[in-house]
């Protein structure tokens, strides 16, 4: 499906230019249905682009039997989705791959039916190893997004642990071989691209954060009636969801704290367990995966957001959070520093230590409300780099083969004020 082209504002010059539409292909081992990270990310940057005027295709996983090439609907948006026969990875509770000794045929039967301007793969494992060296051949422009973090994945293997780490620096070893034929690399913040640098010795790796549309969130400024914290993102172990149980288990009794665990995944029923144990059970509300409009409304009636992974590169999940006007408490690990500033939005605790973590969240649920609404309006302040539209304009560059600078989306509380 094709947008309809529109005319854009050079924010330097006011001079407006029109989008000259492109063929864009999509790769992505991961896609909605799926819930993560890179599959909302791969949706909404295929939705934004199509409503910019571009002919979007993805490359994606078949979620069930039914395998070919569908106009489906995401984000609002529709566009051309082809789903490639797949396979269940029962380590997992829900995730399906393409077949890896197909990737190639795959990608030059889909290349060949689409003849796209350019390739963007947002994995390298399968589907993008494929489209890499497909594309290659063709002479087609490859743009390179990693979302992929070895904690992530390696639990859900069936490796014993010995051997783990052995694996995953073999599996660096062989990411290098098809990001290197990618012409630009990408990842969501400068953290998370200094990482692939060195796990996959390249330089030039673009910090370009997955964005979002903030103006669908709704920051709560009245005043709290009730001590709520919340945690969105996988129920699965690289999460680290039993800190913070542990934590809110430990808290003084008299905040009468509410804790709400939006998502699923495979450590549900362990964790139901977990919280029956601490005897925190009756406070502990865990929804399972909820529709977008309750998903809005648990970040609306939050008093702060707890994030205790430790294998974030971006964690939409906190920018969700800060764009609702909330003070967040993470793990001080990865890229949740870039978004979480001391004392200003919220704390960093040490990953793991429930203590630490405990002491964090009651600094903030102590908080008078002056100094709540503080850091509400500081973590709003903070999303506005990571506003879509910039996200958008980059990739686009990049797809045209043109040299950018990387927005700049990790910034001081002064830098904020400055801007406005």
């Amino acid at each position: 499906m094709q947008g309809t082209p529109k005319n854009l504002s050079d924010s330097h010059t006011g001079a407006t230019t029109p989008v000259t539409p492109m063929r864009v292909l999509i790769g992505a081992d991961t896609f909605p249905p799926d819930v993560n990270g890179a599959a909302n990310f791969a949706s909404r940057l295929a939705a934004g682009l199509v409503e910019r005027g571009h002919e979007v295709h993805i490359v994606a996983p078949a979620p069930s039997r039914k395998h070919g090439v569908f106009i489906e609907e995401h984000d609002g948006t529709k566009f051309t989705v082809h789903r490639l026969y797949s396979w269940r990875w029962y380590p997992h509770d829900w995730v399906r791959f393409a077949l890896p000794w197909r990737s190639q045929h795959n990608a030059a039967k889909v290349l060949d039916a689409v003849q796209p301007d350019v390739v963007h793969f947002q994995s390298h494992i399968v589907i993008g190893r494929g489209l890499a060296r497909q594309a290659s051949k063709r002479g087609i422009r490859i743009v390179a997004t990693n979302h992929f973090m070895p904690e992530n994945m390696i639990e859900h293997s069936l490796l014993p642990k010995f051997l783990r780490e052995t694996a995953i620096r073999l599996a660096w070893k062989d990411a290098a071989k098809t990001f290197r034929l990618a012409e630009s690399v990408t990842s969501p913040t400068r953290k998370a691209a200094a990482f692939l640098e060195e796990a996959v010795d390249l330089d030039g790796v673009h910090a370009i954060s997955c964005g979002i549309n903030a103006s669908k969130y709704e920051p709560n400024f009245d005043q709290r009636t009730e001590n709520r914290i919340l945690f969105v993102g996988r129920v699965t172990g690289e999460k680290s969801i039993d800190v913070l149980l542990g934590a809110v288990a430990s808290l003084d009794p008299g905040l009468d704290v509410k804790v709400e665990i939006v998502g699923g995944g495979d450590l549900l029923q362990h964790l139901q367990q977990v919280a029956i144990g601490l005897g925190i059970a009756s406070r502990v509300t865990f929804t399972g995966y909820v529709e977008e409009a309750e998903l809005h409304a648990a970040y609306t009636r939050a008093t702060v957001f707890a994030m205790p992974s430790i294998a974030e590169l971006q964690s939409i999940a906190t920018l969700e959070a800060m764009a609702s006007g909330l003070p967040v408490v993470a793990a001080n690990a990865m890229a949740l520093p870039h978004l979480v500033h001391e004392g200003e939005n919220g704390y960093l605790f040490e990953p793991g230590n429930v203590a630490d973590l405990a002491e964090k969240l009651t600094t903030v649920l102590t908080a008078s409300p002056d100094k709540l609404d503080r850091m509400k309006r500081t973590s709003l302040a903070y999303t506005a780099p990571h506003d879509i539209e910039s996200t958008l304009l980059t990739f686009e560059s990049l797809y045209r083969g043109e040299k950018v600078v990387d927005p700049i989306t990790e910034v001081s509380l002064d830098d904020s004020a400055n801007a406005d």
